[in-house]
């Protein structure tokens, strides 16, 4: 192993671990991918339609976009909590 090797695998951050202030980042995270998903997706319903029928937030949405939207959510959400804990605020 080499030394850039060795720093790079020292400089990982911290994570916090689970409690009920992560969760709820997590949950405004993808809420807020939701919000902006469903102004911002101009073709909604392309593909296989959902196996079920959910609330009318989620109206006109097929499986493509409930999955888009919930994967940017997480992501979202996963840079918001190591962010915050790396800077203390979590």
């Amino acid at each position: 192993m080499t030394y850039l090797t060795l720093n790079l695998l020292a400089a990982v951050p911290t994570t916090p671990v689970w409690s009920p202030s992560v969760a709820l980042i997590m949950i405004t995270a993808n809420l807020f991918a939701l919000v902006v998903a469903r102004y911002g997706i101009q073709v909604k319903g392309v593909g296989p339609s959902l196996p079920v029928e959910l609330p009318g937030l989620f109206a006109g949405f097929g499986l493509p976009e409930l999955l888009a939207v919930t994967s940017f959510g997480h992501v979202l959400g996963a840079g918001l909590i190591l962010g915050l804990a790396q800077a203390g605020l979590l």
